[in-house]
């Protein structure tokens, strides 16, 4: 079974018509989790047939989405695919991305489009891979399946401590050994809003901080590993 998980804050003026473009390709059941949106996301949600989980505060894309996995835990789903609200990620790419994780190739898949990158996505894309030591190509891609070992694993408490649902997130499941792959897809211009980081100079210092600690607590974790290794092995 799978769960198509779609977080959305503000989202009323095209959570409709993506819902509708997700029912043209596939028949998975949808869950709008409703970031404590102050406009109709969550009755136009419901209109077009998603399920619908309303969150009485405001959690952020990450806490939305990972309250959209416990879900999918719940009720049992073995795979869970994370979309965002506002058109950016296309229902026609999604056999594509979930094809990896069907086929048990992967634990993880990541739908990536490198095209999209502004100067300042370029920026902390660079920063990101050389602090955190991960190699995929699009890390702050909200557009992912999940196999049931890793929903289990990000609807822990260690994941709800997590801000952002990209280099934490990825170096969480990389530390599971879980196995994560890029898929290359198209993603047209967001239909509604801006992004939450990549508007301006100030949050991408703020989110390359958080970064740059996240990265430098994993290489602490490694050195210490294999200090403690070496000693043993002495």
């Amino acid at each position: 079974m799978t769960l198509v998980i779609i977080p959305a804050h503000n989202e009323g003026e095209v959570i409709g018509s993506v819902i509708a473009e997700i029912r043209d390709h596939c028949a998975f059941p949808v869950v709008v989790i409703d970031d404590a949106s102050a406009d109709d996301t969550a009755l136009v949600a419901a209109e077009a047939g998603a399920t619908v989980v309303s969150l009485p505060v405001r959690l952020g894309a990450w806490g939305a989405t990972q309250t959209g996995l416990r879900y999918a835990l719940h009720y049992g789903y073995e795979i869970a695919v994370s979309m965002d609200a506002d058109g950016q990620h296309e229902a026609a790419e999604l056999a594509k991305v979930i094809q990896p994780v069907s086929d048990a190739i992967a634990d993880v898949s990541i739908g990536a489009c490198t095209r999209r990158g502004s100067l300042l996505r370029r920026i902390a894309w660079t920063v990101m891979k050389k602090v955190s030591g991960l190699s995929l190509e699009d890390i702050t891609s909200g557009f992912r399946v999940y196999n049931q070992q890793a929903i289990r694993e990000l609807a822990s408490w260690r994941a709800t401590l997590l801000e952002y649902q990209d280099v934490g997130v990825l170096l969480l499941l990389q530390s599971k050994g879980m196995r994560i792959v890029d898929i290359d897809v198209a993603m047209p211009p967001r239909r509604n809003g801006k992004s939450r980081i990549f508007h301006s100079w100030i949050m991408v210092v703020y989110y390359l901080s958080y970064t740059l600690l996240l990265g430098l607590a994993k290489r602490k974790r490694v050195a210490n590993f294999n200090g403690s290794m070496a000693a043993d092995l002495q």
